[in-house]
């Protein structure tokens, strides 16, 4: 017989424990070689979630990926007639940055940061001034740079000193994942 004052606790399962044979993901590696929206979105989501979790995260800028980080009052980036070419054809700077498909003239771009606002998702410029925030490494491409003409005063406030594909390799050797998006 039980005595009716007594409270039991209500039965519930167990949670998952980690299993101690797997590596515990500690740093995060992702080259950014796009700067189209539908891809720079997720590049800078995955970078903030990881530095939010704890994770040392770097991501590394590279070709077209470069442009996002210009800052958004250059218009024009280059040395020569057809760097500034380049980059009148793919206007830097992060809030210029077009769809890789359905583009629509601008309406594609326009219609994804609508339901994104409606949906309360962070923008780009957001998640790029998160990452800052967060500690995220913030590489452009030495090599790119200097390709595309691109001057380190013409990045945005937060990115780091520009490094080369080596320093890259380094850190995505150490890191526990690798993105290339």
């Amino acid at each position: 017989m039980t005595d009716s004052t007594t409270l039991t606790e209500p039965q519930t399962a167990a949670e998952p424990q980690p299993d101690p044979e797997e590596p515990t993901p500690e740093s995060m590696t992702i080259v950014a070689w796009s700067g189209d929206l539908d891809r720079m979105w997720p590049t800078l989501i995955l970078g903030s979630t990881g530095a939010a979790y704890g994770m040392q995260t770097t991501i590394f800028f590279t070709f077209w990926g470069l442009f996002p980080l210009v800052r958004d009052d250059v218009r024009i980036t280059g040395t020569n007639a057809m760097t500034k070419a380049l980059a009148s054809m793919n206007p830097p700077g992060i809030s210029r940055m077009k769809l890789s498909k359905l583009q629509m003239g601008g309406a594609g771009a326009a219609m994804m940061h609508k339901l994104a606002k409606d949906q309360s998702v962070s923008s780009p410029k957001e998640l790029i001034e998160m990452c800052v925030e967060l500690g995220v490494n913030l590489w452009p491409c030495e090599m790119t740079m200097e390709l595309l003409g691109i001057e380190r005063d013409q990045l945005m406030d937060g990115v780091g000193e520009p490094v080369g594909a080596a320093t890259a390799l380094s850190a995505m050797s150490r890191s526990n994942i690798n993105l290339f998006i």
